[in-house]
């Protein structure tokens, strides 16, 4: 059955109409313009998802490329999440420190059915005490701080452990999306999205960890 399909009860023709999947993207100042970008546009092409953009105000946001976006919604204002992600970058460091933030996500993290991240937004889910006792992956320089917050860290482009996902640097954020989108919703709606998008990585230099 496909994702926002009409589902008919058993008792009658009466159509009920299936709630959509809420997944709430997290933005913040000087977060990496990639590891916001990439996963939104691969999950927002998700049939039978809804993608918000959650911000603390609803004030223009300024990535650490000066790209700036707004938020559809803030964080107190958010409906249920059937997802939770953050991004990483330069701004994390204040996010790790930020009351509204770590409750918001201690809050509503028992109750989203997945808590993800990219590149260092594991570190946040990791201060707010959402990562401890899972494996985890992050950019590769901020692999080490990963179990001073609970984590076990794996070098992996994607982790996924129980209902936590997590993507390592930047642009493993495509990987990270198309990874949750195959296991969610299915192998054939990730394969339909990576193809509509070209996603065929052929990288000019093999220079993009410090392990090449």
């Amino acid at each position: 059955l496909a994702m926002g399909a009409p589902l008919r009860a058993k008792e009658g023709e009466r159509a009920v109409e299936q709630k959509p999947f809420t997944i709430g993207m997290i933005a913040f100042d000087m977060m990496t313009n990639l590891d916001f970008v990439g996963p939104f546009d691969i999950l927002s092409r998700v049939r039978g998802a809804r993608t918000i953009v959650l911000g603390k105000s609803l004030d223009p946001i300024t990535t650490d490329s000066k790209y700036r976006l707004l938020p559809e919604m803030r964080l107190a204002d958010a409906p249920e999440l059937d997802m939770i992600f953050l991004p990483g970058g330069p701004g994390t460091t204040g996010m790790i420190e930020d009351a509204e933030m770590l409750a918001f996500l201690r809050e509503r993290g028992p109750r989203a059915k997945w808590i993800t991240s990219v590149c260092t937004g594991a570190l946040v889910l990791g201060a707010a005490g959402l990562l401890e006792g899972y494996k985890a992956a992050t950019h590769w320089s901020a692999m080490h701080i990963l179990p001073v917050l609970g984590a076990t860290p794996v070098d992996e482009r994607v982790v996924m452990d129980r209902n936590r996902v997590t993507g390592g640097g930047v642009t493993a954020g495509i990987d990270f999306a198309l990874t949750l989108i195959a296991h969610i919703w299915g192998e054939d709606q990730a394969k339909l999205i990576q193809l509509g998008n070209e996603y065929n990585p052929q990288p000019p230099f093999d220079a993009g960890h410090p392990k090449r």
